[in-house]
């Protein structure tokens, strides 16, 4: 469910990018009309835009009392009544003389625009009776559930005028639990298997944890939504995602900055849970007799790296505890440190995100740190099939080592790092099969050709040699490490970059002008198509490193009418003229550094 906020006096780009992803998923929606206190406020103007701009169908629900500094408040159009605030409590008064007339004009429009849809309030309309604020409500309901309509709601948030009756209207108006349904997941051992949970404390215990959050006062809040039964405090419950049960301590039901304890809570509910030990974002919470998986989040990968530390050496250890926060609240946000640098990097969904953890890290932990330049998270591959033969023999200075290993590295496009044993006869003991994968993995970890991990490699292993004497754990791996990288050189090495899926929404006077500087990105154009009056979406496939600074260059070129957003599709190869000034540019900034 979502509630669309439009400003006064025009639908901006953010209303629009909030209403585009209702209209992606379908939803029911909510239209809040804001700052009326603020010059220009014209109720009226934003309704039409709503109609002209987003075809929403809106049907006011309210209208204002005023506006800008004489804005005073709101008529209810079903109840037919006048809504005042005044330190911040709600008052309900008589309509005043000047705005009867207008009341009934703007609420025999809602009932005509709900008569369509609701057979008994168009019986009543046309028998000209009084319909109830009841019947109203209920035909309302059902219409904006169906998303025939989109209600319209107003007033001032800053001064906290209108907003309580908004939240009813999220009560009243949008879908609950019981309207969603039965929600399925699967066997936890048979994923084709389907089981059914309803919105009910008779069914078994299931719910969704979907965020975490580290609170200075009681620790770690695991917040989750529970899908049916009943839970208590004290409960043995199952991770069915991690295999582990939990025992629930406190809960807490959240509101704004506010805590209330509670002993139990029911379907429906979204609440936070103290004392959590393995339970993290998108894990699966149930019965431990009646076990079910649901559908897990999706966790974008990382696209964006960015170079970090603490202004002060003393803030390394509390930089490390930050980030570490960080990361078990977000699971889309990682980090690691280069030993060989010594440098911490983070990276994230894109340079908004990053630029939220920095922010988060000023202002929450007090850490003053120096950001560098951010960067694409590339990954290496290979692109055609060879074979590696490599001894590893060292009988100077110490203890003597030696490995002997060959294999075959070939592409394994799509489907991630796999490692094969066909080694036959012993020719490369058991206990040593695992050192040599081992060995692999680490190198890939690091990257061959520019510093960057490997992905998508099938290793077949499938003959070797070893000495009774000098063989080890330490030298298998040394073996294969080498051996690894001796074999990605010679298999046409490929830089492989994050291409991002992109939709635009601009008006159609723009629109040769967004395409053509898409094509300057190297996009790839997918489709064009007309989403609302005046205006296209465009969807295509752009590489990440070409979007840094889209959405200024974006708002310069349509006078900030248009909005984009875009999410990871996949890794694709370089372009080879691209891949060379790539791999040039990461050379220098090495040299620039070791000098």
């Amino acid at each position: 469910m979502v509630a669309v906020f439009c400003a006064v006096g025009g639908v901006e780009p953010q209303s629009e990018t909030v209403w585009n992803q209702a209209d992606r998923y379908r939803v029911p929606r909510l239209a809040f009309i804001n700052k009326m206190d603020r010059t220009g406020a014209d109720f009226d103007e934003v309704v039409s835009q709503l109609h002209k701009y987003l075809d929403a169908n809106p049907v006011p629900m309210q209208i204002p009392m005023g506006a800008e500094d004489n804005f005073t408040g709101v008529i209810d159009l079903i109840t037919r009544e006048a809504v005042t605030f005044e330190d911040n409590t709600r008052n309900i008064k008589p309509i005043p003389e000047e705005y009867k007339a207008k009341v009934e004009e703007a609420r025999n429009f809602l009932i005509e625009k709900v008569a369509d849809f609701d057979d008994d309030v168009m019986d009543m309309y046309f028998n000209e009776e009084d319909i109830p604020a009841e019947k109203l409500m209920e035909a309302v309901r059902n219409a904006t559930l169906k998303l025939m309509i989109t209600p319209v709601f107003t007033g001032a948030a800053y001064k906290n005028i209108g907003v309580q009756l908004l939240l009813d209207a999220v009560v009243s108006y949008l879908p609950s639990p019981i309207d969603i349904g039965t929600v399925v997941g699967h066997d936890v051992n048979d994923e084709e298997k389907t089981i059914t949970r309803n919105p009910t404390s008779k069914d078994p215990f299931a719910a969704l944890a979907f965020k975490l959050i580290n609170d200075p006062y009681v620790g770690q809040q695991t917040f989750i939504r529970i899908i049916s039964g009943e839970l208590k405090s004290g409960m043995q419950i199952y991770n069915s995602t991690k295999g582990k049960t939990e025992r629930i301590g406190r809960i807490f039901r959240i509101k704004a900055k506010e805590r209330e304890e509670i002993k139990e809570a029911g379907p429906g509910e979204i609440v936070a849970l103290v004392g959590m030990k393995t339970t993290k974002t998108g894990d699966t919470l149930c019965d431990i007799n009646n076990q079910l998986l649901l559908e897990s989040i999706h966790i974008p990968v990382s696209v964006i790296e960015l170079k970090i530390q603490p202004a002060k050496n003393k803030d390394k250890d509390k930089l490390g505890e930050a980030l570490a926060k960080l990361v078990n609240e977000d699971p889309s946000f990682n980090t690691k440190y280069d030993e060989e640098t010594e440098e911490t990097i983070i990276s994230g969904m894109g340079e908004l995100h990053l630029e939220i953890i920095i922010d988060r890290l000023k202002d929450e932990f007090k850490l003053d740190v120096e950001v560098g330049e951010p960067s694409v998270a590339y990954s290496e591959t290979i692109s055609e099939i060879t074979e590696v033969n490599y001894k590893h023999a060292k009988q100077s200075g110490g203890k003597g080592q030696f490995a002997h290993t060959v294999f075959r590295m070939e592409p394994n496009t799509g489907n991630g790092y796999e490692f094969i044993d066909m080694i036959k006869g012993g020719k490369i003991p058991g206990e040593y099969i695992p050192s040599v994968d081992k060995g692999i993995k680490k190198i890939m970890q690091k990257g061959v050709i520019a510093g960057f991990p490997v992905v998508d490699v099938k290793i077949v292993l499938f003959e070797g040699g070893f000495h009774p004497v000098y063989s080890s754990d330490m030298a298998f791996q040394i073996c294969a490490e080498a051996g690894f990288k001796q074999g990605f050189v010679k298999a046409s090495p490929q830089l492989l970059e994050p291409v991002m899926k992109i939709e635009v929404n601009t008006p159609d006077d723009y629109i040769g002008d967004v395409v053509g500087n898409l094509n300057r990105k190297r996009a790839k154009i997918e489709s064009m198509r007309r989403y609302r009056k005046g205006s296209q979406k465009i969807v295509g496939l752009v590489p990440l490193m070409e979007m840094f600074g889209y959405s200024t260059q974006l708002r310069n070129i349509t006078s900030g009418r248009a909005n984009f957003s875009m999410e990871f599709y996949q890794y694709m190869p370089l372009p080879a003229a691209v891949q060379e000034d790539v791999l040039k540019k990461i050379k220098e900034k090495n040299e620039a550094k070791n000098s």
